[in-house]
């Protein structure tokens, strides 16, 4: 290879790289026009491919470094700009997306919500009414604990904290997942979740309200589960979402009715892990600590619920 010759010919794109790269260190990757991005990424290619050669070839060790130099400096504009880009996606998601699907779901959601009240109403009353009923859904020993003890079980979280903060996490996670997923079995699975969970909540309702301990148990629940509860309901959402492109996919193929609602569904599953992230935490640390009264976590529940109403009813500028 004729080394003059090639440096002659390619020192031309060298500096118009060069060029790019001072505009973006200055003033921004925003600050190229979109064709000016193009270029650079494909300068970037052609100069790391130059470098290769050049550490090959009999090339002085200045336009060596030079290229070095210019490919480092490639690197990071494009690359560092590509994370920047994706923060910045992942924020306006949870800024604007994620109340924007759930508003779009909201006719999922409300089914989910409305399922797992009834079924929380009529498992308290049968159980209020019928200790066999209740015998059948509720744990002996726990029954056991609260009726003849006349204590509650969540003191067994004192002391251990970061275990529990991280097991409930995982098994909330996984509920919410088994819920989701339970849709595409034209959502028996997501149906038996959302009934089950509320018939569970229902007979503990019963049992700690029929014992006199319902003020101190509702405490408990109320911090985490003003999160907790909304973030499953949304997860069962999801699951009624593809159910209905399984059984209702309209003027659309199956496959695709479920790769649309697919995609909806996602939304609301990548937006509901932070929730039972935080859920998780409150529910580890804050909701069975002893030093908190009962009535600031009342309270607490009640600020973090209305906040996060607030934040589902948001809408983006443009629509405003």
């Amino acid at each position: 290879m004729n080394v003059q010759r090639w440096i002659a010919r390619r020192e031309q794109s060298w500096r118009q790289l060069d060029q790019l790269l001072k505009q973006a260190e200055g003033r921004g990757l925003r600050s190229l026009q979109a064709e000016e991005i193009q270029a650079l990424a494909s300068l970037y290619r052609s100069v790391s491919a130059d470098l290769a050669r050049a550490r090959t070839q009999q090339v002085s060790t200045v336009i060596v470094q030079n290229l070095q130099s210019l490919t480092a400096r490639s690197y990071t504009q494009i690359y560092q700009g590509s994370r920047h880009q994706e923060w910045r996606a992942v924020w306006q998601f949870y800024r604007w997306g994620f109340p924007a699907v759930v508003q779009q779901s909201r006719g999922a959601i409300a089914l989910a919500t409305t399922l797992f009240i009834a079924a929380t109403s009529v498992s308290w009353w049968f159980a209020w009414q019928d200790p066999t009923f209740l015998e059948l859904i509720v744990p002996p020993d726990l029954i056991e604990q609260v009726r003849d003890r006349q204590e509650l079980w969540t003191g067994n979280i004192v002391g251990i904290e970061p275990f529990a903060s991280t097991s409930i996490m995982v098994n909330n996670i996984q509920v919410s997942f088994a819920a989701v997923v339970g849709g595409i079995p034209a959502g028996l699975l997501t149906l038996y979740v959302v009934l089950l969970n509320g018939i569970l909540i229902g007979a503990i309702g019963a049992l700690v309200g029929q014992n006199h301990l319902a003020y101190p148990f509702w405490a408990f629940v109320f911090p985490h589960g003003a999160l907790e509860l909304p973030a499953i309901f949304l997860a069962a959402g999801a699951g009624f979402l593809l159910a209905q492109a399984v059984l209702f996919p309209g003027r659309y193929r199956r496959l695709d009715a479920l790769r649309q609602q697919g995609q909806q569904a996602a939304q609301l599953v990548f937006g509901i892990v932070p929730l039972l992230v935080i859920a998780g935490i409150i529910e580890g640390f804050v909701s069975p600590n002893p030093a908190i009264p009962d009535w600031i976590n009342y309270v607490v529940g009640v600020i973090l619920f209305m906040g996060l109403m607030t934040y589902f009813r948001q809408r983006p500028p443009e629509v405003l």
